[in-house]
């Protein structure tokens, strides 16, 4: 661990900010992980709960109802150089616990830097939409590529809106197992389907359409990761596409390391 943690911290203290390298870190942490702590010594409890994760509460009757309190403040990413280096500490004193946690919370920071990375690269207007920053999200549930999700939503006076999302996506992973891994071939006995195959740039796609939702068209990049375009107040599933096309679903696929 220490030798490892010795070879690592100098590299996140270069001047490197491409998304290929912070995947590499990325891959490099896990690592670290499955050969030293995880195999030393089961996690008793001393895990802690990710970056940003809200526990419910309870209510009950004849409890007020809450009408004061200004929220939360919106939590700074973990700095991964002060992460691995409390984990090196950890690991020296024997705090198996905390060297783990450490060591997630450093895997939680670069997954932060490469959605943000992604995000900045996706196009400022598509088709007449502007893209909302306000609106952009990164999450990241301690654990590998399969649980960040980075998701951006464009939109256009009055009441037309594109939300994409890209990594993990739990709404439509069942559907996207189905029709990807499955092989599945969508027919229906309707003039009008409301679910089809189709394809993206090249790449295998599903689009759907709800009445109460609009469309959705998703394509699968990885094992674990889609792109999903949510679309509300579009008037085809031919301007759905056009609207989808204007990504670099390759440069996304690139940054994210997936084969």
């Amino acid at each position: 661990m220490k030798y490892f943690l010795l070879f690592f911290i100098p590299l996140l203290t270069a001047s490197y900010t491409e998304a290929q390298l912070l995947k590499k870190l990325k891959d490099k942490v896990n690592q670290a992980v499955d050969k030293t702590i995880d195999k030393k010594v089961p996690d008793a409890g001393g895990n802690k709960s990710p970056e940003g994760t809200n526990q419910p509460t309870s209510g009950g009757a004849g409890k007020p109802s809450n009408t004061k309190g200004g929220g939360l403040s919106n939590s700074t990413p973990p700095d991964v150089n002060q992460q691995m280096s409390d984990a090196e500490k950890s690991h020296e004193q024997g705090n198996y616990s905390d060297a783990r946690y450490s060591i997630q919370q450093a895997l939680v920071g670069i997954e932060i830097q490469l959605g943000r990375q992604i995000l900045a690269s996706l196009p400022a207007e598509v088709n007449g939409m502007t893209k909302d920053t306000t609106k952009n999200v990164v999450s990241s549930n301690q654990w590998g590529w399969s649980n960040l999700t980075i998701q951006t939503v464009y939109s256009k006076q009055p009441d037309k809106q594109m939300t994409i999302s890209i990594g993990n996506n739990s709404i439509y992973a069942g559907m996207a197992m189905l029709y990807f891994s499955n092989s599945a071939y969508i027919q229906a006995d309707d003039q009008k389907q409301n679910i089809k195959q189709t394809k993206v740039k090249g790449y295998k796609a599903i689009i759907q359409y709800d009445d109460s939702k609009g469309y959705t068209l998703m394509t699968q990049l990885g094992q674990s990761s889609l792109i999903v375009w949510d679309c509300i107040n579009f008037a085809t599933e031919e301007e759905v596409m056009k609207a989808a096309s204007a990504f670099d679903i390759d440069g996304i696929k690139k940054m994210m390391g997936e084969q």
